[in-house]
């Protein structure tokens, strides 16, 4: 069942591609000739949505007249007028702090009557992460790496780290009025709010100060929070620094956009793939992935057993497998802020295969794959990984302890142990993760 799941997955990232999504709203943005156009691209999918713009704003007869493009791998810069830049991920780090003064630089270039597009997709967060003012860029990565491993999901993530970052939070937008800002989004983010994409650098922020210091205390994140970062929102909540941009603020007036791709274009051009390859029935399930990436991985698993008994009901002529697939993100508590290597997709098709294997026959004839689309799952080389009921003891046989490395957040070296991570490479797309699973059938 690999190849088939690997093919399915392949065509789920193919169906996420923001050149063609790019080059589409590019053709369709308002942009009048005679006034400048400059480009702003941040996330994963920068360089791809940044070639995808000089292109089709070629097709219309208009050039960039300056720009910056900050991703996550060191590419050249698709036109002579725009500067290449490489930040970090998914924590910033100097490199990003660098990133986030080239965008500075820009906008005191740009005059009044510029029209400015800027491309946004998943990473902008850590990639164009800087300080704001009283807090350190070391504050900022501490602050990073405690909430990536809080167990939060994504909304809380965002809403958190956006307070702290120079450019987040509507800040972007209202260091780029009065300029005409068109804003096109690749969404990572839960039901593809512009809020907190990239952590919504173009967007307002609905939050106070006062709602960040509860929701961190709701998730008892605050008594973890640097010191800095406490007083920050100490000073804003007394008036003596500025609050997030708002709803109605002035410096949205000119803001438009528009999110063009998403996870559900992925799983939709995977179920179709599935159909192509003879797997019947196809299902996709409405209902996202998050919370926690173990207790997910068993309730998929269950999933899986329900559907090959009783998801063929109806169909007059089911293929020799069946499959399902399923979108979004989950999450990994890190257990006393120690952890080895790999990332969410692989802690759960491990906990998977651990599921497969307790399962004993009726977890025979099932297999999942599970991987990030951008094609990096957490800060290793893999995107995720495949198994089924043998990876557990495959592992075992490779002389590792399965149970060790599920408990001490270790996925990465006990299925690599067992030939099961699967390595696409960078992918040039961002739209959260899928995870296919399929079940042999007759």
């Amino acid at each position: 069942m690999r190849p088939l799941l690997e093919d399915i997955y392949r065509a789920a990232v193919l169906g996420a591609d923001p050149a063609a999504a790019t080059e589409q709203a590019i053709a369709a943005l308002p942009l009048e000739r005679g006034r400048r156009v400059f480009l702003i691209a941040i996330g994963k999918a920068a360089h791809v949505m940044a070639s995808a713009a000089v292109k089709a704003l070629g097709e219309r007869g208009l050039t960039p007249a300056g720009g910056v493009v900050v991703g996550a791998h060191g590419e050249a810069a698709p036109h002579v007028m725009l500067t290449a830049v490489t930040g970090e991920h998914p924590l910033p780090g100097p490199n990003s702090f660098r990133a986030a003064d080239r965008l500075g630089e820009l906008i005191g270039r740009l005059d009044a009557d510029d029209q400015v597009v800027v491309l946004l997709s998943g990473g902008g967060s850590a990639l164009v992460g800087a300080p704001v003012p009283g807090v350190e860029g070391g504050d900022l990565i501490a602050l990073n790496e405690m909430l990536l491993g809080s167990g939060a999901d994504i909304t809380v993530m965002n809403s958190v780290r956006k307070r702290f970052s120079r450019w987040a939070g509507g800040r972007l937008a209202e260091a780029l009025a009065p300029c005409a800002v068109h804003v096109l989004m690749v969404s990572d983010v839960p039901n593809d709010d512009p809020t907190f994409i990239a952590s919504g650098p173009c967007a307002p922020d609905v939050l106070t100060a006062r709602d960040v210091r509860q929701m961190l205390e709701e998730h008892d994140l605050l008594r973890r929070l640097p010191a800095r970062c406490v007083a920050y929102l100490e000073r804003v909540e007394r008036g003596e620094a500025p609050e997030t941009p708002k709803p109605g603020a002035p410096g949205f007036g000119r803001v438009t956009s528009k999110v063009i791709l998403g996870n559900p274009h992925a799983l939709r051009a995977g179920a179709a793939r599935a159909t192509e390859l003879g797997v019947m029935p196809v299902a996709i399930s409405r209902e996202p992935l998050l919370g926690d990436a173990a207790e997910t991985a068993r309730r998929l698993v269950d999933e899986l057993v329900h559907f090959r008994e009783g998801g063929l009901l109806g169909v007059r002529d089911p293929g020799k497998y069946a499959c399902m697939l399923w979108g979004g993100e989950t999450t990994v508590r890190l257990v006393d802020e120690t952890y080895g290597a790999g990332g969410r997709c692989q802690h759960l098709a491990l906990a998977a295969a651990r599921a497969l294997k307790e399962l004993g026959g009726l977890g025979r004839g099932i297999a999942i794959l599970a991987a990030g689309t951008d094609g990096r799952d957490g800060p290793t080389d893999a995107a995720g990984a495949v198994v089924d009921a043998a990876t557990w003891d495959a592992i075992r046989a490779a002389g590792r302890d399965p149970a060790a490395h599920l408990a001490g957040r270790d996925a990465f070296p006990a299925l690599d142990a067992a030939g099961a991570l699967l390595r696409t490479g960078h992918s040039g797309t961002n739209v959260r993760d899928v995870v296919v699973g399929m079940v042999a059938i007759r």
